[in-house]
């Protein structure tokens, strides 16, 4: 078991609530031990171990902060033809 330091892209996550959330979902994965956020240079480091985890799962969980591309549902449009 080796603790790796993982760079991750956290770019266009700027806001509190976003960073917030990108915390949850490091936090969440088995294997993390440490996070530190810079979000002046949009990378995050994240301590991990290497037998608990992969950086496609860090990469995977921070991909699912994914607010900035989404329209909330009173801002998407409206389809008339749907029935349900």
């Amino acid at each position: 078991m080796a603790t790796q330091i993982a760079q991750v892209s956290i770019k266009n996550i700027d806001d509190k609530e976003g960073l917030e959330e990108v915390m949850v979902a490091l936090k969440n994965i088995d294997g993390v031990t440490g996070i530190d956020l810079h979000p002046d240079t949009d990378v995050a480091f994240v301590r991990y171990e290497d037998t608990d985890t992969s950086i496609h799962a860090l990469t995977a969980a921070i991909s699912t902060v994914d607010y900035v591309t989404q329209p909330f549902p009173v801002d998407a449009p409206q389809n008339p033809h749907n029935n349900r």
